[in-house]
């Protein structure tokens, strides 16, 4: 069982929602969200990854673009 199975909340600062997505903290804080965890991993609820999403679009693209086969 993974931790937002286990019923995990955001560790959004501010948010008590239910937790959809494990990330690392790392990326997260990254995306300029601001995180309550200390742990290596983060938990988003869906509206919180959502914004996270939006704000790596570019860098996730250039990170998959690097394994593209030509």
């Amino acid at each position: 069982m993974g931790i937002v199975s286990k019923g995990a909340k955001c560790d959004v600062a501010g948010c008590n929602n239910d937790g959809a997505r494990s990330l690392n903290t790392k990326k997260v804080e990254g995306a300029g969200l601001n995180v309550s965890s200390s742990s290596k991993k983060t938990v988003l609820c869906k509206d919180h990854y959502k914004d996270w999403k939006k704000e790596t679009k570019d860098d996730r693209a250039l990170e998959r673009a690097r394994y593209d086969k030509f």
